[in-house]
């Protein structure tokens, strides 16, 4: 089969098309035509080589999966041949989606959402599972509440909104000036331009000084030590990313902090398929391209800036 394979740490350069063995499915494993998949930081990271040996060389990145599944192990209960399916491979993972086959384990895998195309849902896994896993099993999130979400144009943050609003929560996001009509359109309900606009005057003024139940930031750096001012007593604050800067004010208004990695994704695609078929979550994609021009979408991706917003997914 053909696969864009790794075979050493750098720049988006560092892509070619390979062939390589076509997986066979263990007893567990179901095999899947990938027809989708999608770009998320942990692909950069991992290219760049920032996880070192931990991810062994040559490698085959994309840690996102849509498609339809071809085979099944001896053991498989959930799956048929012909089911169409979407999923969230573990990260450092060494052969992942960015070929025409993947071999993965049924305990990851979910019903793809029926109105979804394979692109659209290749957008979904790792993002909208990440935005799950913070906002729904840590921050446990209530009607009523209102919730901060940073870069609310992005992968994980585009999925965030929708689901806060889907949970019943006001939501204040920040973004680009470029974003404010898309985050409004999906769901925000007071969006800052975090170049031109201070987030903590705008909200501490529209809550009276009380502040957010809940902030959520995809963005690394000092963005959630500059948050918990903003932030409820005994509220909550939840990061994706790694974080800079002084956390201390978290003490002494009594905010939990939360640090997520995704992980149990099946039930959280669960979830996220209800929703989505439902209306009340739309992908965001911001480019697509055929899966042997992945090198010019890792560089799109890296640039970022307007244009660059919710997902940039790659098909076969």
């Amino acid at each position: 089969m053909k696969a864009m394979v790794i075979t050493a740490f750098g720049g988006p350069e560092v892509f070619a098309e390979s062939e390589v063995d076509k997986p066979i499915p263990a007893k567990n494993e179901i095999l899947v035509k990938v027809y989708g998949t999608s770009i998320n930081p942990a692909d950069c990271g991992v290219r760049q080589g920032i996880f070192g040996p931990r991810v062994k060389l040559p490698a085959i990145l994309g840690y996102d999966v849509s498609g339809v599944v071809e085979a099944i192990g001896e053991s498989v209960k959930d799956f048929k041949i012909g089911d169409e399916v979407y999923y969230a491979i573990p990260l450092l993972e060494g052969n992942g989606g960015n070929a025409e086959y993947h071999a993965a384990d049924e305990s990851i895998v979910a019903k793809k959402p029926a109105n979804l195309s394979h692109q659209d849902a290749a957008s979904v896994p790792v993002a909208g599972g990440t935005a799950w896993a913070a906002l729904i099993d840590r921050a446990n999130i209530k009607v009523g509440q209102t919730v901060l979400i940073h870069g609310g144009a992005g992968g994980v943050g585009s999925c965030a909104i929708q689901i806060a609003k889907a949970a019943g929560a006001y939501v204040y996001t920040t973004c680009g000036g470029y974003d404010i009509d898309l985050v409004k359109s999906i769901g925000a309900d007071r969006a800052i331009d975090y170049r031109n606009e201070n987030f903590a005057d705008i909200i501490l003024n529209q809550t009276n000084g009380e502040g957010v139940d809940v902030c959520l930031t995809t963005v690394g750096g000092e963005i959630l030590a500059r948050s918990l001012m903003v932030v409820k007593q005994n509220g909550q604050a939840v990061t994706v990313t790694g974080v800079a800067g002084n956390l201390n004010l978290a003490i002494g208004k009594n905010i939990t902090v939360h640090f997520v990695h995704l992980d149990r994704t099946r039930p959280k695609l669960d979830a996220l398929r209800m929703l989505i078929e439902r209306g009340q979550i739309k992908p965001v994609i911001g480019m697509s391209f055929p899966l042997n021009q992945i090198a010019e979408a890792h560089k799109k991706f890296e640039q970022g800036g307007e244009g660059v917003r919710g997902k940039i997914v790659l098909y076969t």
